[in-house]
Parts: structure tokens; sequence; C-alpha cells
């Protein structure tokens, strides 16, 4: 989902945008070449849908090729483009978004793909926080949504059970979560040590977190309305979050974990009672707690004005790029049509835990009664379209791996409590402004 070695690479591709095609590669016309970054659980059900689309369809082949991480793909993606040799379908993590969009002549933009093959791509069926994000200011899709997920939050119903809470009665508010959090850390019955923790701290409590409780992460909507964005912490959201997990780390009752995926293992493994996560993870959490766990909404602060608004999106989308045959573009037309029929999107929905992304797929999921036995799969969707005050469509910011790595070298520090959340937050909006600054320059 999101990055810590991708700056050279952003810069590289920066560098790149003077060129108009990518090369057809080594691959047949009736290959499609996919690269991603999906594995475990999420992987093999990819694997599963490719294969049931190749024997579907025998004059056209996708071959899915494992990249490693988000960004080992991204800068994988890149040292294909330099070489002439791209792969005709490449995932990027949504924290990609503005540096592909700003990409110039290599990517080609889906509807304009759908647009020339004969088969017009309309963004509207598509869920509109997912079309929003994903398309330009004309509202025409510029890559395929596909594995989209928000910041949920997990509840281990055992440990609520064992220290005397309602295991059917998760937190609402985040006022609520410090409350249950020192009850369970406090009660040895609970069989935790740990009250809550999270994953991808920058994205989750900064992004996320600003969201849902109706606070804007950076001018200009969010990046979605120039170059010109720049993060702003001034709203009183960003000193309280990180004011009230430094006092409850000194407890236990919050335990930063690190960055990325990781920290959902002090959950899974029964240590955490409580997790801050992508949906995205949903089926590999299942598949790895040995106990009975809930969803639930993100929670929020009560006392903001506003409060609480729909999250936003993580995940990743489909980039294709420029230069290829005719023929490979019917290919790869024909893949992405797949993708989103409302049988494969439902499907991908309900094996992975990541949101449907069309209208059709969703109301599909209803109408087979999924939602009627797995509830919690409900919930990051309902999230998303709650309370919509219309300016939280998401983070269209460049340089924001970088912007994101600031961020969580600086929450570190207040856990640490070697600085307060007033001073990491000051060094946050400096550090990461200049380098939006350092994008727009690059791309006037």
């Amino acid at each position: 989902m999101f990055s810590r070695k991708v700056k050279l690479g952003v810069f590289l591709f920066s560098s790149l945008i003077a060129l108009s095609a990518c090369g057809n590669g080594k691959a047949a016309d009736n290959e499609i070449v996919f690269w991603h970054s999906l594995s475990g659980e999420l992987g093999n059900e990819l694997n599963a849908i490719i294969a049931d689309f190749n024997q579907k369809n025998p004059d056209t082949k996708v071959k899915a090729i494992n990249k490693g991480s988000y960004d080992d793909a991204l800068n994988a993606g890149i040292a294909a483009v330099r070489s002439n040799n791209a792969p005709d379908i490449l995932q990027v993590f949504e924290v990609g978004n503005a540096t592909m969009m700003y990409s110039g002549s290599i990517v080609k933009p889906v509807s304009e793909l759908m647009d020339e093959v004969g088969t017009p791509l309309d963004s509207s069926q598509f869920v509109g926080v997912v079309a929003a994000y994903y398309s330009d200011n004309q509202g025409r899709l510029v890559s395929m949504p596909f594995n989209s997920s928000t910041s949920i939050f997990y509840y281990n119903k055992d440990a609520f059970r064992k220290a005397g809470l309602n295991p059917d009665d998760p937190p609402k508010t985040f006022e609520e979560v410090q409350t249950i959090a020192k009850k369970l850390v406090s009660n040895k019955d609970s069989g935790v040590n740990c009250g809550v923790t999270v994953t991808w701290p920058a994205w989750i409590l900064l992004e996320n977190g600003s969201a849902r409780n109706n606070t804007l992460y950076a001018s200009k909507n969010n990046g979605f309305g120039g170059l010109d964005a720049r993060i702003s912490f001034d709203s009183p959201y960003y000193v309280r979050i990180l004011t009230d997990l430094g006092e409850m780390s000194k407890d236990r009752s919050f335990v930063y974990g690190g960055r990325g995926d990781k920290p959902n293992e002090l959950f899974t493994t029964g240590q955490c009672a409580m997790l801050l996560d992508t949906s995205g993870n949903y089926s590999d959490i299942k598949a790895n707690s040995k106990f009975s766990f809930g969803v639930a909404q993100m929670p929020y602060y009560a006392s903001i004005k506003g409060a609480p608004q729909n999250g936003i999106i993580g995940g990743a989308s489909l980039w294709v790029f420029n230069g290829k045959s005719e023929a490979k573009y019917q290919g790869i037309a024909k893949f992405l049509n797949y993708l989103a029929s409302p049988e494969v999107a439902a499907r991908w929905h309900q094996k992975t835990g990541y949101i449907p992304i069309t209208k059709a797929a969703y109301e599909l999921t209803k109408e087979q009664g999924y939602y009627a036995t797995n509830p919690d799969a409900e919930v990051p969707i309902l999230q998303l379209n709650s309370n919509s005050n219309g300016k939280n469509q998401g983070i269209r910011l460049g340089n924001l791996p970088a912007i994101r790595d600031i961020e969580q070298a600086e929450m570190e520090k207040v856990f640490d409590h070697k600085v307060t959340p007033d001073e990491a937050l000051k060094n946050m909006q400096e550090k990461a402004n200049r380098k939006l600054e350092e994008f727009e320059k690059n791309h006037q």
C-alpha cells in the first residue's frame, strides 16, 4: 500500500515525462504482462481470477508477475520504462497516484484506451469515492480501480468478554477507545498486554484520521485542486491525536508497532486487543487470528465539530503504459472489463476484504445475502459512504511516499517522548511542504 524506498524512483520517473512511448517489450500481442504486489491470500485469489480469465479467453493470456512490495513494483516499472521494456499493466498503490497522473505521455489513460477499442468506460458505474480518486478533473478514469480499501477498526471480542466488556459494542469514538484500552490493559483477565495499535500510521492517523474528523490534510482540497497544494497541521485534530497516543503509550494503552503491516501481528497474536488497519488486510487477519474478532468503523473524536465524516481510500489501481500495439490494447481492455464485471468484482470483494469497486458488484453481493452472514464485510463500504461533506475524496499530492516517511519519523519521536506533538507537527509541515515545492517545480 505504501512506500519507504520509492523516493529515487519518483525522481527518475519524473525525468521520463518527455518520453512518448514505452515500447512493446518482449511479450507477444496476445500476452498481457501484469506486474503486481499482492501476496499471501490476496495473491492466491488474484491468481485464481486470472486463471479463470485465461480459461475463458484462450485468445488472450494474462501473465501475472509479483514484483514484491508496492514500492518495489513501482521502482521496477520505472526501470522497465527506462529500458524500453515496460509491462503492459502495472499495479500502483494510491500513494503513487499523483506521480503517475503527472507522468505525461508515459501512461495510457484507461478511459482513452476503452474509447479507442470500442468499449467506452462509464466512470459512474464505479463507487463514487473510488472513481473520483482515480479520475482526472474532467471525470475520466486515468487508471482502473482494482483493490480499494479504507482504514477500519478491528477488535478482539474474546478479550472484551474476559474483561467484562460487551463484545458486541465496540467503541465508536476515540474517547471510548482510550477508556476501553485502559480497562483492557489493567485487567489481567483480558489476556492482553496492549490496548490498541495501528498500521501505516501516516495514512491511518493523519490522512484517514483527518477525513473522519472533518479536517483537511492539505490545501487545494487535499491536492485535488492543483500542484500548489500545501500541507497544514494547524487544526486541533492533529495535536490531539498525537498527544493522546503519546500519553497512552506510557501504560501500554497504545503500543507503537512500527510502520507498514507489521503491527497487525500484535493483534493477530493476541497481544493488542484493538487495531486500526486497512480493510484490505481482512482476509489475512481472519486467517491468522485464533480468537473471535469484530470489525467496526474507524473511531473519531465526538468533540470535534462535524465528525464523523466518510473515510478515504487506500489500496491500488491498474495503470496501462503507452506505446503498445492495437492488438495488445484490445486484450488489455478485455481483461480490465472482466475485472470490473459484477461477478468478478463481487468475488474479489468477498474473498479479500477490499471494497466492491462498482455499484453493481455491491448490489450483487447484497442480493447474494453475503452481508447477512458476513456483516463485517460491509463496514468499510458504509464508512466510505457515510455522512460525506464532499471535501474528503482522498489525498492527491506529489512526493507522498517521502512525506509519509517524514511524518512517521516524527511520530516515532513523539511515541518515544523525545519531542512534543507541537514540535513534531511543525517539523512535519515544514519538511513535507519542501517536498511539495520540489514536486511542483518539477511538474510545472
